[in-house]
């Protein structure tokens, strides 16, 4: 399954690579045959890029799931004074461009915070990138807590997609986003959640448990 925001890429370079086949058919023109080869290595990248394979996640209410694809590079406690307001568990996760950009929700619960902050765009693993960078930043209320996240653009990311809306009911693993050409997705947890997962390790969007809330 290919996502939707991928289609219009898809269609334009294949029409690119179609115009500059006939044109080097016509010329016999190795310039034009080089760019021909070019276009059509980007036209099938960009199939393996916008991949959206079907997941889900049946464990307990109380996991949280990763919202990305991606490795954890950071993870440490911090002050969180935009949504939960307070002490918070923050877990970064790195997509590079050979990972599924689909991004999905971490927990069931209601979207009870929305604001996109425009910014810089700074390459995704400085530590900086969280304040700096354009980014959506998303705040989701569940029955055992709440729940902040943002999508962040990074050097090369200049687009994000969020479809979500404030008070819209959410279910884990759902799909809600994307970000275009790799960057990160930084994650705040409550300090009553045990988190599950450890630095440099890979993530499943909608599948991967980074988290649980304490009974």
């Amino acid at each position: 399954m290919i996502a939707r925001e991928g289609v219009p890429i898809i269609i334009w370079t294949g029409i690119f690579f179609i115009v500059f086949l006939i044109l080097s058919l016509i010329f016999k023109n190795k310039i034009l045959w080089g760019v021909s080869g070019l276009v059509f290595i980007i036209f099938i990248f960009h199939f393996f890029f916008f991949r959206d394979p079907e997941r889900s996640f049946d464990g307990p209410p109380t996991v949280i799931v990763a919202p990305a694809d991606g490795k954890v590079i950071l993870i440490e406690k911090v002050e969180e004074p935009v949504y939960i307001k307070g002490p918070a568990q923050k877990i970064s996760i790195f997509m590079s461009v050979f990972n599924c950009h689909v991004n999905r929700i971490p927990a069931t619960g209601t979207v009870e915070y929305l604001r996109h902050k425009p910014g810089q765009f700074l390459n995704a693993m400085n530590h900086r990138t969280g304040e700096e960078n354009e980014q959506q930043m998303i705040g989701i209320n569940t029955p055992y807590g709440k729940i902040f996240f943002k999508q962040i653009a990074g050097l090369i990311a200049r687009r994000i997609v969020c479809k979500l809306q404030p008070g819209q009911k959410v279910q884990r693993s759902q799909r809600f986003g994307m970000i275009r050409y790799g960057s990160r997705l930084d994650v705040f947890l409550p300090m009553n959640v045990q988190v599950k997962v450890k630095l440099n390790q890979k993530t499943v969007a909608g599948e991967t448990i980074i988290g649980e809330f304490n009974p």
